[in-house]
């Protein structure tokens, strides 16, 4: 009996001890008992920053977190280049996560609806330049932090927040990094900067897989990584981004404000006066630490295609941080060693006061906000209304403007198709290669940054380009303040309507200024069809119409060895279909009027095999953006040669040498030697800017060169002050100006081009003296050169009608020399066909 009542007392204290513990998590609704989050050094093993971390094991730990955890949840944002998955954790409190989507379809109307309810956004993203390790590693600490904290500040946080935390932007050159320090790090650490630790090889992790620096890629959208991210953005609209990186190991600290100067004049004021009040909790963490720091100063707020200034021309407010770097575990430096794991501290610490400074903001974060897309959206339509707009065209090529859509809808930018054909000021607009885009919308400001066109500066000191107009970089032809109305616009696109024709046409035609005509030619050669080019132009008469064709245009004889007229067509029609490109079907090969198509002007185009010169030396954003053209865009087999390996290469096995910008030091003059014979015999070679210099030496390139000595000698600094000379060395600079050049029509390096002027980014002092033989010069910079971007009036006045592309002529093969790089970023869509005229036409014509 006695047992018995013992056993039920016990049971009945256990259950009233449970009872109460129930009672306890009832009253202080804490979602995280009994859940254990791992930490990241239980996670990994060893403490964080003990070695570089590997971008799987980032999302490893993400992912195990937000399976352990109530309060956190993960974006995908799409895979790299080389597969690796790009994910965010989203960590908020557990009510709000299970709300997301009534939180996420309130963040999709902030553009439009003018008011803002629920929590506030916080991105804070770390890495976007793989090498910048310290970031992604103090992303894990927070993300441990803030879903496993009991703290009142954290609380309130995410009751009032979600934070969104991207570890890592550049998976890619995390990797490539990684495991270079990884792999040059010893049992005992290693400060000299001299060890190879710190001194990556060729290329450097900054970069992604096509050496892309992504951090100049958030405007022009040209990498998934970019993309993922852009999309993510829009997805939440955050109000607040933090923006994560390294620099130098001999600097402190950085946070923004940046140089005030040189704050782009399209960010409105408020936004700075933002970033001062939340400069402040910065300013105290660091001081807290004893960690030096400095504002204001080195890094500007200019240029929209970074992480940091993005956010501020699309309603929120963007703030970059910049780490001494340690590439590495440490570094010494002027200001004493820099050790990894103290980085990583200051990127945390500086992480936390960017939560405490947004939610201390939030009710301003949210004005902020509002106000800067009120009146922006647009109004409600009235029965015929007509809007304001920009009437953007680019002649004779769909492709063009399907490539500006894509550009303008990731934007989120409003844009129309026609639905009848327009002429406007005597110029024509059609429906498949025309759009109008309304002044009045949500996204004017961006609109209105992409479009910027302004030569005037307080200070022409640049962190980047000073222009990015993206009329010049499509080569667009733009009316502005066309009213339309709505009955003539359209949502939808125009439908491609492919082409047919009968069993009887004798050849098929394509106008080679459609941009997709270039790789539907290449894929034609890999499968060993025979295609042609114009030297001339020619008229077509067809059963309807006669048909101008400029040269360039390409002919497909339907009759050739080894395809069959029926197999071709088919081929042909396919790839027509795919590419969007249209096709004229010739049913006699006597033209109208200009060469016939039997005619000897018709050249046979020969299979091409590029090999692109890498490695040390050489440009690495240049060498990624002629391969990215070459594989991405062409879809051309590419070689990539280490300088160090040419001698040993056997040149005849290529049709064309690639030089990319670059210094160019560690070549020697074994293989100058070679590349004369590989010239005379046919080859050609391509080279732009530094490139050049070598060439000269080698005795390859014949043209006068000018160079950056000479350039300087025209700028007289007798009687400047010392503290002038910041601003005087900042007018010697070219950071990214758009010019114009004279083109040569005739040329076949400028066939496909539409008009005889073309826009092209100029970033380096270097031009050809102005002696050069007529007969080798394509192109010249124009008589007023600047279009758009700061350029000092003495580089106005000495490139002036100089030559800007030459191609000099040797036995068989040719040397295409030009100045600028006509591929900038991927994005100069309206230079890029000269490239492909170098590949398939020289040296057939020259």
């Amino acid at each position: 009996m006695l047992k018995t009542v013992f056993t039920f007392l016990c049971a009945f204290m256990m259950l009233l001890s449970l009872s109460a513990e129930a009672k306890k998590v009832r009253l202080t609704d804490n979602p995280l008992y009994g859940i254990t989050t791992s930490s990241p050094e239980e996670f990994l093993g060893y403490p964080l920053g003990e070695y570089l971390l590997r971008h799987d094991q980032v999302n490893y730990y993400l992912k195990e977190i937000a399976q352990q955890n109530p309060r956190v949840s993960l974006e995908n944002t799409g895979q790299t280049h080389e597969g690796r998955q790009q994910l965010t954790a989203v960590i908020t409190s557990t009510r709000n996560q299970q709300q997301l989507a009534a939180i996420l379809k309130q963040r999709q109307q902030v553009k439009y609806l003018g008011k803002q309810t629920g929590p506030i956004v916080i991105w804070l993203a770390y890495s976007i330049h793989g090498d910048e390790a310290s970031g992604a590693h103090a992303a894990l600490k927070l993300s441990h932090m803030l879903a496993s904290s009991e703290e009142k500040w954290v609380s309130d946080l995410l009751e009032n927040a979600v934070v969104l935390i991207t570890p890592s932007q550049n998976p890619d050159g995390m990797d490539r990094f990684s495991t270079w320090a990884n792999g040059y790090a010893g049992n005992v650490v290693v400060s000299d900067p001299n060890h190879a630790e710190h001194k990556q090889g060729w290329p450097s992790g900054r970069s992604n897989h096509y050496l892309a620096d992504l951090n100049r890629d958030w405007l022009f959208l040209r990498h998934p990584e970019s993309q993922g991210r852009v999309a993510l953005f829009h997805r939440w609209q955050p109000h607040y981004v933090g923006d994560f990186h390294e620099m130098g190991h001999n600097q402190t600290y950085f946070f923004q404000p940046g140089v005030p100067e040189r704050t782009h004049p399209l960010t409105p004021i408020a936004n700075q006066k933002l970033t001062i009040k939340l400069a402040a909790y910065h300013q105290a963490a660091l001081d807290d630490k004893k960690q030096s720091y400095f504002s204001r100063q080195l890094f500007d707020d200019f240029f929209y295609g970074k992480g940091s200034t993005y956010p501020d021309i699309n309603g929120a407010i963007g703030v970059l941080f910049e780490q001494a770097s340690a590439r590495g575990q440490q570094q010494d430096s002027v200001n004493g060693i820099v050790r990894f794991q103290e980085a990583i501290e200051n990127q945390y610490a500086t992480s936390i006061s960017s939560l405490k400074g947004a939610l201390a903001l939030k009710t301003e974060l949210r004005e902020y906000q509002t106000e800067f897309f009120s009146g922006k959206h647009q109004k409600p339509r009235k029965k015929k209304p007509r809007q304001a707009g920009r009437l953007i065209t680019a002649a004779n090529d769909v492709q063009r403007i399907q490539q500006l859509t894509q550009l303008l809808s990731q934007h989120k930018i409003e844009y129309y198709y026609l639905t009848n054909k327009l002429t406007q000021g005597g110029q024509s607009f059609s429906v498949e290669s025309s759009i109008f885009i309304p002044d009045n919308q949500a996204q004017t400001a961006l609109l209105n940054a992409l479009f910027d066109n302004r030569t005037e500066f307080n200070d022409p000191t640049f962190y980047d380009v000073s222009t990015w107009n993206l009329q010049h970089a499509f080569d667009l032809s733009v009316r502005q303040n066309v009213k339309l109305e709505l009955s003539v616009l359209s949502k939808t696109a125009p439908t491609f309507i492919p082409s047919k024709w009968t069993p009887k046409a004798v050849a098929l035609l394509i106008d080679w200024r459609q941009s997709s005509a270039a790789p539907l030619l290449q894929q034609l050669l890999s499968q060993g069809v025979q295609v042609k080019f114009a030297a001339k132009p020619f008229t077509l008469a067809t059963h309807t119409d006669k048909l101008d064709f400029p040269a360039g245009s390409l002919q497909i004889p339907l009759k050739q060895d080894g395809h069959s007229a029926s197999e071709l067509s088919k081929l042909v029609a396919k790839l027509a279909q795919e590419l969007r490109v249209n096709i004229t079907a010739a049913y006699t090969s006597s033209a109208s009027s200009g060469i016939d198509l039997g005619s000897p002007d018709f050249k046979v185009i020969r299979p091409i095999k590029p090999l692109v010169i890498s490695g040390k030396g050489t440009s690495i954003p240049e060498v990624g953006q002629i391969w990215y053209y070459l594989d991405s865009q062409l879809q051309v087999p590419t070689t990539l040669v280490d300088t160090s390996n040419l001698n040993a290469i056997k040149l005849s096995k290529y049709t064309h040498i690639i030089f990319a910008g670059g210094s160019y030091t560690n070549l020697d003059e074994k293989f100058g030697r070679k590349l004369g014979p590989f010239i005379a015999d046919g080859g050609v070679v391509i080279a732009q800017k530094g490139a050049l210099t070598w060439l000269t030496k080698a005795n390859i390139l014949k043209t006068s060169l000018r160079g950056e000595r000479f350039y300087k000698q025209l700028f007289n600094g007798d009687g400047l002050a010392f503290e002038q000379k910041s601003s005087f060395r900042a007018r010697q600079e070219i950071g990214g100006a758009i010019v114009e050049l004279k083109l040569d029509k005739s040329h076949p390096i400028n066939f496909g081009i539409n008009g005889e002027r073309l826009a092209v980014m100029k970033n380096k002092a270097i031009g050809f003296a102005h002696t050069a033989s007529d007969f080798m010069v394509a192109a010249s910079y124009a008589s007023q050169p600047l279009l758009s971007g700061y350029m000092a009036q003495e580089y106005q006045s000495s490139f002036a009608n100089g030559p800007a592309i030459i191609v000099e002529s040797r036995s068989k093969g040719a040397v295409v020399a030009m100045t600028d790089n006509l591929l900038f970023r991927n994005i100069w869509l309206g230079s890029e066909r000269l490239y492909a005229n170098a590949l398939y036409f020289i040296p057939v014509l020259h």
